[in-house]
């Protein structure tokens, strides 16, 4: 298979991709004001200018298109095919200067007849990563590529050789029990990562640089793009009880597939409270350092 093989909107759509990336690679080596729009969530003038670039130059190329915009753009929804724009996936990352993030663009079609919670098919997909020039597409049926070259998800079949990535959310972080997930994964893995970029992880779950990824919480701008990578490159997609992946999941798993019934037994372990290890709190830390010491 080579990256020419009937392609029909990854081609029209990777331009885009590229020159929002340059443009966050501009507002990245200068500098950007940050604000607030969420409790700790970050959003930067480069976050909208890179939306903005991109709604207009799809709006020139596919203007039937709907775009579904992290940082508010909702147009023609109705429409049989929706992007899913995530136009600086990373924020965070970026505000601080710390190199991981990408510009994420997702391509569902919704047949007339669909219902308007559910899930169309996710026909194509770009992530582009500009500050390591990493260009990651996928259009259904045509298999996943990076910089043009074919890319499948690891062979590696267990867990306790497999390097995993997690998230965790911007706010309310004492709400949400995956502190106790990481630690359990990290005991039975090679690692655990947390890179701050959905999109970038699990490009790389399709690319065998991981071979897992999970998170709670994302959103469709988060997860459309890279769960056709995924999926393409003959890895996994579902919740954390092994069914169905939804756009709207509250729960993502994403695996080379091999690894993916270990995993959703142990989700099922922890949620049950089986074989979880507590976390030492500061204090019982603390008198073991200084047992230790004596």
């Amino acid at each position: 298979m080579t990256a020419s093989t009937n392609f029909l909107f990854v081609p029209s759509a990777t331009p885009i991709a590229r020159e929002a990336g340059a443009l966050l690679r501009e507002y990245y080596r200068r500098g950007v004001a940050t604000e607030y729009k969420g409790d700790v969530d970050l959003v930067t003038e480069a976050d909208r200018a890179s939306e903005k670039l991109i709604v207009e130059r799809l709006g020139q190329i596919f203007p039937d298109h709907g775009v579904y915009g992290e940082e508010g753009t909702r147009s023609q929804l109705t429409n049989e095919y929706r992007w899913y724009i995530d136009p600086l996936d990373g924020t965070t990352n970026f505000a601080h200067g710390f190199p991981v993030f990408c510009v994420s663009m997702g391509l569902e079609r919704r047949s007339a007849s669909l219902a308007p919670e559910a899930d169309g098919e996710i026909v194509a997909a770009i992530i582009y990563d500009p500050l390591r020039d990493e260009l990651f597409t996928a259009e259904k049926g045509n298999g996943a590529f990076l910089n043009g070259a074919p890319i499948h998800a690891s062979r590696t079949p267990h867990l306790a050789e497999a390097l995993v990535a997690t998230g965790f959310p911007s706010r309310k972080r004492h709400d949400n029990p995956n502190i106790h997930f990481y630690q359990e994964f990290t005991l039975r893995s090679h690692g655990v990562r947390r890179a701050g970029s959905a999109a970038i992880d699990l490009a790389y779950v399709a690319c065998g640089r991981l071979e897992a990824f999970w998170e709670f919480n994302l959103n469709p701008w988060d997860t459309s793009a890279g769960a056709l990578l995924v999926t393409e490159a003959g890895g996994s997609m579902s919740g954390f009880t092994g069914g169905a992946f939804r756009l709207d999941s509250k729960e993502v798993l994403a695996t080379n597939g091999l690894i993916k019934d270990e995993m959703v037994k142990l989700f099922d372990d922890l949620f049950e409270g089986r074989i979880v290890d507590p976390i030492p709190t500061p204090a019982e830390f603390a008198a073991k350092r200084k047992a230790a010491a004596q």
